[in-house]
């Protein structure tokens, strides 16, 4: 019989290799773990030279191993750990949370190398399964939480959603920044200030996780809090992870008065609905800039009146784009916009209106920077109530799911000669106009020329819909692989592992 310690490991498997910072879940669950007396230790394969050799060491006097992850390249890694946990240590669980097992509990759990699940918010949930497992009891009871009883899987009750407020503060002394700056090329983090969102887009999965019950931190403790974290850990950005930062008009005037009242010395950024953007004046939205706002994240989506209604997105009209761009602007924030390609039901004419106005709005407005993406079908967003009629093979194990994100940039109805266009199309893209993502990268002269150089004929080729005989990607290629690879400002140790970027 295994010795049972008060030491609980969480492994949280490679998202992102230059945009890495501290897993928010894991921190978020760490905190009532700590307070009733139980170590934590964190191993972030990003961060950690061989983490396997680290988590399986780690083990050895561990309660349990809990991993939080998304759907995607993440679950990769977390197989691995699983099953090698379970050939070691076959009696030790292995507790699944995080977005994906939320979405498909049954299907996580039914896995022969995952123990428990925990659905929804986890950190009420996940300190009473391992209290449990110390004093080797059943889970039967635990509100959330799923888990395996002589072969069979039981699900308990849903556990009802605590507003934020009730929410204990994340254990943010546990990241090691300095190693993720490594990475990254400088110290940031993610932060927090409400949950969920009013709307319900076709293509997202917040309701299946919060349901559409937005609730907020008062400005008072989202200045105090940010500041002390920023100051206590040297950041120079927070990101403020919220599904729709600027519900709240006022909260969100109050917070920013808060953090000029502070003196606060940070970069911040949101994520918001352009609807909800162009409420403010650009006197308000200056306000947030004094106090460190620096980029704003909108879901433009598309350029198609009609697509955007395939998306459920009638709320938004494009000229909400426009007029945010222009306030946006006019404040000194960044307007920064997501547009999704390959949406169902999305035609040639509907994806040039797309480029159409990715280009206007670059050329208008200096700063704006747009990021594309080919639409993945993720598990819990309403469209993938329609997965089978529109012919995605939906996968049917845990394993199967590490490769949905990269092969499902290829759908049924975007493959082939169309795929290889539209791919080439959102190179140029990057190509066309700057954008500034979170890591810091170091260019030499000679590279930033050459990129500056081929960004003429890129948006030519965008205006006049031509990709033929890319040579312009060709040049880039060699230039950021064979002669000036762009590095992180801060030099990075060698990992062992290769973490995927998406």
């Amino acid at each position: 019989m295994r010795s049972r310690s008060k030491k609980v490991v969480f492994f949280f498997p490679a998202f992102s290799s230059t945009e890495a910072t501290a897993p928010l879940g894991i921190l978020a669950v760490s905190t009532p773990l700590l307070r009733a007396g139980y170590q934590v230790c964190l191993i972030d394969s990003t961060i950690t030279p061989n983490f396997k050799k680290r988590v399986i060491e780690e083990l050895s006097d561990a309660l349990c191993l809990g991993i939080s992850l998304v759907t995607g390249p993440m679950i990769r890694e977390t197989v691995e750990i699983a099953r090698e946990t379970k050939r070691l240590y076959p009696d030790l669980p292995v507790v699944l949370g995080g977005w994906h097992p939320s979405l498909l509990p049954d299907q996580t759990l039914a896995a022969p190398y995952v123990d428990v699940v925990v659905k929804g918010q986890g950190e009420d949930a996940l300190l009473e399964i391992v209290q449990r497992i110390e004093a080797r009891e059943s889970f039967a009871g635990i509100d959330g939480a799923g888990y395996k009883e002589n072969g069979q899987l039981i699900f308990n009750q849903p556990r009802a959603m605590k507003p934020i407020t009730a929410m204990p503060p994340k254990a943010y002394h546990l990241a090691d920044f300095d190693a993720y700056e490594r990475v990254c090329g400088r110290r940031w983090a993610n932060y927090i200030t409400s949950l969920a969102c009013p709307y319900n887009c076709a293509y997202c999965t917040n309701a299946g996780v919060y349901g559409r019950k937005w609730n907020a931190l008062p400005p008072e403790q989202v200045g105090e809090e940010s500041t002390d974290l920023a100051v206590r850990y040297r950041l120079s950005l927070l990101w403020f992870v919220d599904d729709n930062f600027l519900v709240d008009r006022e909260r969100a005037l109050g917070i920013a008065e808060e953090l000029i009242r502070r003196g606060s010395k940070f970069e911040w950024s949101i994520q918001a609905s352009t609807n909800l953007v162009v409420r403010f004046s650009v006197d308000e939205l200056k306000l947030l800039r004094r106090s460190g706002l620096t980029q704003m994240q909108q879901g433009a989506d598309s350029g198609s009146p009609r697509v955007m209604h395939l998306m459920n997105k009638d709320f938004q009209k494009l000229e909400t784009i426009y007029e945010a761009a222009e306030k946006l602007s006019a404040a000194g924030i960044r307007p920064s916009f997501n547009m999704i390609f390959g949406y169902p039901g999305e035609e040639a004419s509907d994806l040039r209106q797309s480029i159409a106005l990715i280009m206007d709005i670059c050329r208008k407005y200096k700063g704006a920077e747009f990021w594309t993406n080919i639409f993945t079908p993720y598990p819990g967003a309403p469209v993938m109530e329609h997965a089978f009629e529109l012919g995605i093979n939906v996968p049917t194990t845990l394993e199967g799911w590490s490769d949905f994100f990269p092969r499902y940039t290829v759908l049924p109805w975007l493959k082939g000669k169309k795929h290889r266009e539209v791919q080439t199309m959102r190179e140029y893209l990057r190509l066309a106009f700057n954008r500034v993502p979170v890591s810091r990268l170091e260019k030499t002269r000679f590279n930033r020329m050459v990129h500056n150089l081929i960004s003429f004929p890129a948006r030519w080729r965008l205006d006049h819909n031509f990709y033929k005989f890319p040579v312009e990607l060709w040049v880039k290629d060699v230039v950021n692989q064979v002669i000036s690879p762009p590095k992180p400002k801060v030099d990075a140790k060698q990992l062992s592992s290769e973490p995927v970027t998406c």
